[in-house]
């Protein structure tokens, strides 16, 4: 039996930030349509999206998919990741805020257990055998199937494994950090290989570059067109020439530069599939596609020589 049931058979995660936020109520059912009906199955959230929108407090997207489950009678069939700890508060792993947190979402979610909950930030105070503890006993309570990490360091979370193992439970078996042809960061080296011997599944966030890998920002006035352009300008010098060797190899492959970023995830060692958010229906179509999409040895050395890294 694979150690992850929950991601089995996965190449594409749906990211749920934009739920309740630049997508509506109708239009994100439209896109969760259709997503279920392209045979997407699992669908990434966590409880502070949106709270950065004025009037928003958080848990609006866990609303919306929860909603959408219920009215389509599909949870059954889907899988749902969400999580917690945004801010990375002291004590914010300690297991009774973790129980309390988990079932706030649930409610939310109108479900009795979410097939991955993560640590959305490490937790600086609570001891980690604690923290595993605290995860542990929501495994067995069966109202979470596994447990994951986002955003920890290769340190922290090798800690952390190593005090699941001392206490024999459950450690966590997914790591999300951010991870594309433009940031590949601490993960492109020693830590990729750790979680690889170790069984830890990667799905990385920001596979598109937060959309500057969808090649929509090709001018310094694409930066000001859109609401993440500004946070997006930090690409403006190493971007273009890794652009422009998507674009010939998507023009190779009679695909486009976004279906090429994901599909270079997609060869990865440990990349169990990327998480990718699409407003609309016709962006998810694109993002699905992208799954089909063999790159081959040589398109693969250019891409990863396109972008120096360090």
């Amino acid at each position: 039996m694979s150690r992850h049931p929950s991601l089995a058979g996965l190449k594409l995660v749906l990211g749920g930030n934009v739920f309740g936020w630049t997508a509506d109520r109708d239009t994100s059912f439209e896109i969760l349509d259709a997503f279920y009906e392209a045979g997407g199955r699992m669908i990434d959230t966590a409880e502070c999206y949106s709270f950065w929108v004025p009037g928003h407090t958080g848990g609006e997207s866990e609303a919306v998919i929860g909603a959408w489950m219920a009215e389509r009678g599909v949870r059954k069939h889907m899988r749902i990741a969400t999580k917690t700890n945004v801010e990375a508060k002291p004590g914010g792993l300690r297991p009774d805020v973790l129980k309390a947190h988990l079932a706030q979402s649930l409610d939310r979610l109108q479900t009795d257990y979410v097939d991955l909950y993560y640590a959305h930030r490490d937790d600086p105070e609570t001891p980690q055998d604690e923290v595993v503890d605290g995860f542990a006993t929501l495994i067995a309570a069966g109202q979470v199937r596994e447990a994951g990490a986002s955003n920890f360091s290769e340190e922290r979370l090798r800690g952390a494994m190593a005090a699941a193992k001392a206490r024999g439970v459950p450690g966590y078996g997914v790591l999300q950090n951010q991870y594309n042809l433009l940031e590949r960061g601490e993960y492109d080296s020693g830590y990729q290989n750790f979680c690889v011997v170790n069984d830890v599944a990667m799905l990385p966030y920001y596979g598109l570059a937060a959309g500057y890998l969808t090649g929509k920002y090709r001018k310094d006035a694409d930066f000001d067109r859109y609401p993440r352009g500004a946070s997006l300008k930090k690409y403006a010098e190493r971007g273009p020439a890794l652009l422009a060797v998507m674009d010939r190899i998507a023009k190779e492959c009679e695909a486009t530069v976004a279906q090429v970023a994901l599909a270079w995830l997609l060869d990865q060692p440990g990349v169990a599939a990327p998480i990718a958010s699409a407003t609309t229906a016709d962006q998810l179509d694109e993002l699905v596609e992208a799954i089909d999409i063999e790159l081959m040895p040589d398109q693969l050395t250019q891409l990863n020589k396109a972008v120096p890294q360090g």
